[in-house]
């Protein structure tokens, strides 16, 4: 299988950009990691930056020994880049009360398949034909409304309470992540993102969808895309960051997808 691979980070109106990223681009494994390190507690980027580089690093380990990617491995990787956290919290001051969400999406070319990890609001979307196949579910306060039927899922992005994290990493308690335990099978065509709250909370699913057919690789429909945030979004608006993969070429993604010749 061909893949065409993008990413993009930007401060958004922040002073500086706690989110970070990582893609691995491997014969044997395809993977794209995000990490929003938590605002308001200090420390947030270092806190993301262990995150990326715990987790993209037991991978590129795994692809290069030729283990296979499974639901356990990547879940044992956030479980890792959470105890990194905590042994560098050890150090006191700013880095004391750090936290990073995370999210990480492997695909295997060989078995064309796909897998998934996450913990907190960092999502992880697939698109196919038009449409939204999956979307990772956040550990949140709105998330939890909205699985109660006290809110509806259109009004998650502009709830008061979007930010309030019930997961996150750099805890010592028992850590939430959530793993995909099917393998998600994958064709030409398939579209993935994996981006922060900053990126998803000023462009809806339809929107991402539309852009697809926009755009003439990843790297275009992520521009397109973050575009639109920076439109829209307030002044002191979050830091925005997204790793696309495309199944395909890129061309191919987009006829093959059911997304519309350019």
């Amino acid at each position: 299988m061909r893949f065409d691979l993008a990413s993009i980070t930007d401060k958004g109106g922040r002073r500086g950009n706690e989110d970070r990223l990582a893609l691995v681009d491997h014969a044997r494994l395809v993977a794209g990691v995000v990490a929003d390190g938590a605002g308001g507690h200090g420390g947030g980027d270092v806190a993301a930056q262990l995150v990326v580089d715990s987790v993209s690093g037991a991978l590129r380990e795994r692809a290069a020994r030729g283990a296979q990617i499974d639901s356990d491995a990547l879940a044992d990787a956030l479980v890792d880049a959470n105890r990194a956290i905590v042994m560098a919290q050890a150090e006191g001051g700013a880095l004391a009360r750090m936290r990073s969400t995370a999210a990480v999406l492997a695909i295997d070319p060989v078995a064309r398949r796909a897998l998934w990890a996450h913990c907190g609001d960092t999502r992880i979307y697939c698109f196919r034909q038009g449409r939204t196949a999956w979307q990772t579910i956040d550990h949140s306060m709105v998330q939890r409304l909205v699985d109660a039927k006290l809110l509806a899922p259109g009004e998650m992005r502009g709830h008061p309470l979007r930010s309030v994290l019930l997961a996150a990493l750099g805890t010592q308690e028992a850590l939430d992540v959530q793993a995909a335990r099917v393998p998600f099978p994958i064709s030409d065509g398939d579209v993935f993102l994996v981006c922060s709250d900053g990126f998803w909370e000023h462009v809806d699913e339809a929107a991402m969808i539309e852009c697809i057919g926009q755009a003439a690789d990843a790297e275009g429909w992520l521009a397109v895309l973050a575009a639109r945030v920076r439109s829209v979004a307030p002044p002191r608006a979050d830091n925005l960051s997204a790793v696309a993969v495309w199944v395909g070429a890129p061309r191919e993604a987009t006829v093959l997808g059911g997304w519309g010749a350019r």
